[in-house]
């Protein structure tokens, strides 16, 4: 009953925000949890999810290489820019963060709590976007390094 309880709290703060993805994948969240032949189906959206998300993610931003929007020209240009350079940097830095941050979801499951409450603010509240808990995990990960916080398991 709980569990309903929150997911209902969350649907309410995605609606009032007018957040279609949250609305969206709570309700679906939802529904898979009210069908009990859906289970199985719900526990693979919690193991596989994050990774198919990216996956279309990744889908999407090859499109307008694939459409020719974007092209080797426009990569070679990219290292001469200034605003280039540090975009390259930020993509990197964010991708090994990601890393580090998913080892440190499935060594400390508790900060996932967290992390996904920090995600709804964001997205209900701050009109963010849902891509960042894994991202946040890797920031979390590298701020418990710093401070020598990092959970032992």
């Amino acid at each position: 009953m709980e569990s309903w309880l929150f997911l209902a709290g969350i649907l309410v703060i995605a609606l009032l925000a007018k957040n279609q993805s949250l609305i969206i994948g709570v309700a679906a969240v939802m529904v898979l949890k009210a069908i009990p032949p859906l289970h199985p189906w719900l526990e693979t959206l919690g193991s596989s999810g994050i990774n198919w998300g990216v996956t279309i993610i990744s889908a999407a931003i090859m499109v307008p290489i694939a459409t020719g929007q974007i092209t080797v020209q426009d990569l070679l240009h990219v290292f001469k820019s200034p605003v280039g350079l540090v975009a390259v940097g930020c993509g990197v830095l964010v991708a090994v963060l990601s890393a580090k941050g998913v080892g440190l979801l499935a060594q400390s499951p508790e900060v996932t709590v967290a992390l996904v409450f920090g995600t709804i603010l964001g997205v209900a509240l701050l009109k963010g976007v849902a891509a960042g808990p894994v991202i946040a995990s890797g920031m979390t990960y590298v701020i418990l390094t710093v401070f020598n916080l990092l959970p032992n398991r």
